[in-house]
């Protein structure tokens, strides 16, 4: 039986990561930050109560536990966060990473074979030239959260290189209905779901015209799981290959509950722009295509859909956060 360790399973990858492993068959270990110890973990996950900033307890973990494959999703996860926590993202986001590699390559020097999959974002690309983005692309992150993953991502190679079976997922924005209220997108479809259901009037964004390439959150950790397995490490790129602006999601997300006239319900709110938003930011995953036989499940417009319906619940009222 092939023994798991995962951080960041409260988050949304995380507990999609974590049912994948279980439904594998999989003895599953979790990381829980002290303040979620007693969140609700999918049944069969031991959790164990502790921070990936806590380098020496977190290796003493992993040394005793002694897994077979380490996921490392533990993060600030949001770029709006890492502005004002840039400290904090770059602890966690980077040097935590790298902290977690060397436990993982130091469990390996024992005898014990491990695989280490880091899961970074196409954030570290920041203001690339040209588009769709591959592994070839320079890293250029222009905000905290890519920069502190840039370096968890190059140090991943790094280890690579010494022989740890360590790969790294350039994960493109990827959604679900259980991503967190204050990402753009969860904003959106629960204000839609609102706004059709008559208890909002307006919606307010940030940067309409803000391109990203969305992808279904499932298949994103169905990446991870096969890179885990893969004969050799890499890099890789995970994507959809099409980009849609923010207008397009609020768009999709309105024509679902049957408004097609959107533009008078939403509205700009300045505070909501980031100081520095990336470019045009798409991806080429042929390599998790080739050598993965990864491809992604859902489209644009099901992922949308998904997480409207869900907004709505199942008596077609919009549910609480």
């Amino acid at each position: 039986m092939t023994r798991a360790f995962v951080t960041g399973v409260g988050g949304q990858d995380g507990g999609y990561l974590a049912e994948a492993l279980l439904a594998r068959g999989d003895d599953v270990h979790a990381l829980v930050l002290h303040a979620e110890r007693d969140a609700p973990l999918p049944d069969g996950v031991q959790r164990h109560v502790g921070d990936v900033t806590d380098v020496e307890a977190t290796r003493r973990l992993l040394l005793d536990l002694a897994p077979d494959e380490v996921y490392n999703l533990a993060a600030i996860s949001s770029v709006a966060h890492s502005w004002e926590w840039p400290d904090l993202a770059a602890l966690v986001n980077g040097t935590a990473a790298v902290a977690l590699l060397e436990s993982a390559h130091q469990l390996q020097r024992t005898g014990h074979a491990v695989r280490f999959v880091q899961a970074s974002s196409a954030e570290v690309f920041g203001q690339p030239d040209t588009s769709p983005q591959d592994e070839s692309t320079p890293v250029r992150p222009v905000n905290p959260y890519g920069a502190a993953k840039a370096y968890a991502h190059l140090m991943t190679g790094v280890y690579r290189h010494r022989g740890l079976h360590a790969s790294s997922l350039v994960l493109y924005n990827h959604e679900s209905p259980r991503r967190p209220a204050h990402f753009v997108t969860r904003k959106i479809t629960r204000g839609v779901a609102e706004i059709a259901t008559g208890r909002r009037d307006r919606l307010w964004l940030g940067n309409l015209d803000a391109r990203r390439d969305w992808g279904w959150a499932p298949d994103y950790v169905a990446a991870m799981v096969a890179a885990a397995g893969a004969e050799a490490p890499d890099d890789y790129v995970v994507a959809t290959g099409e980009a849609h602006a923010v207008r397009d999601l609020v768009a999709t997300a309105f024509a679902h509950v049957g408004i097609d006239d959107w533009e008078p319900l939403v509205a700009v709110d300045p505070d909501l722009i980031r100081p520095a938003d990336a470019a045009l930011l798409v991806g080429d995953a042929s390599r998790a295509r080739e050598r993965l036989g990864w491809r992604p499940t859902a489209t644009f417009e099901q992922v949308v859909a998904r997480m409207v319906d869900a907004d709505l619940g199942a008596d077609g009222r919009a549910e609480p956060a």
